[in-house]
């Protein structure tokens, strides 16, 4: 969540608006995100994502300084736009994933920034509509959302807006706000002593699971503060990942459109950028494929992460 400076608005057209909607779906088609749900009220914006190919801190520091300079320009005026650092809650998927995005969409009406269910359908402002498919945004990941709520298209929105019409009474919901950490692992001195990759926990910064997913995070990021990153020569990848799927090396570079020379360019995308933490420039001409491809690549791989990660654990 980002918030304007002393609750002042950021948002005070339509041009700011789709200004802030194009960025962010820049980095959604980049592969640094992907979107599950979104919203834009005046002074604050709210966003639930899946950290993609760069870490969060860098995806989100330019979406706001590239927003707050052009609305600078824009409005003729000077200084921090944004109220601190972003908020961020580490979120467990299970449990929350559902309710995160109905209570992110349905912020505009709690606000009462608009009327009723059927404004918000339209509204071009939230990742809502986009899951209704009355305002298309091609960049939004709105397969992963609707594929827990029906098999079908049609089916999914259907439940998926009856789900949110269900949830229009609740109104505000504290459990839904972050803290789990605070109540599971003892209180911000414990938050402090904890490091997530390379991000670390700050005073703003929340998990929101069941205490069973917040000491499992604990563990993890002790067992990585202690141990090295893998360490995985670009040859090396290719050489495994094009050897599980049954694919000579060298038919990669050569362009080869068969299955699963696409299967091996999706995992060693995935694995090189997301889970090494290395850049894609090097990843075209390897995977004989056009630059902005290797995007899309890590987007495929990042379907089959299972695989991916106990290959590179091998």
């Amino acid at each position: 969540m980002v918030r304007g400076l002393e609750r002042r608005v950021i948002f005070r057209d339509d041009r700011d608006r789709a200004d802030f909607v194009a960025r962010l779906a820049a980095l959604a088609v980049q592969g640094a995100l992907s979107v599950y749900a979104w919203v834009l009220l005046p002074n604050h914006a709210h966003l639930l994502v899946r950290t993609g190919t760069r870490p969060l801190p860098r995806s989100l520091r330019s979406l706001l300084t590239g927003y707050a300079g052009a609305f600078n320009r824009r409005h003729k005026r000077a200084g921090h736009l944004f109220q601190n650092r972003y908020k961020s809650v580490v979120v467990d998927e299970e449990p929350y994933l559902q309710e995160l995005v109905r209570y992110l969409h349905l912020n505009p009406l709690r606000a009462k920034v608009l009327p009723d269910l059927r404004a918000l359908d339209r509204s071009p402002w939230t990742g809502h509509s986009a899951l209704l498919g009355t305002v298309p945004r091609p960049w939004q990941d709105t397969q992963t959302i609707l594929a827990t709520f029906g098999p079908t298209l049609r089916r999914a929105r259907h439940a998926y807006r009856a789900f949110v019409a269900d949830g229009i009474p609740q109104g505000r919901r504290p459990e839904l706000q972050g803290g789990g950490l605070v109540r599971s692992l003892g209180g911000w001195d414990r938050v402090a002593e904890l490091r997530r990759g390379r991000e670390a926990y700050l005073g703003d910064e929340r998990i929101l699971g069941r205490p069973e997913f917040v000491e499992h995070m604990r563990r993890t990021v002790a067992e990585q503060a202690g141990s090295p990153r893998p360490r995985l020569a670009l040859d090396a990848l290719v050489a495994r990942v094009c050897r599980h799927v049954g694919l000579p090396p060298a038919h990669l570079a050569a362009g080869t459109r068969r299955p699963a020379a696409s299967r091996a360019r999706a995992g060693i995308a995935y694995l090189w950028m997301e889970v090494l933490g290395h850049p894609g420039r090097p990843l075209a001409p390897v995977l004989g494929i056009r630059p902005q491809a290797v995007y899309q690549a890590v987007a495929r791989g990042r379907a089959g992460r299972r695989a991916w990660d106990q290959l590179i654990e091998k």
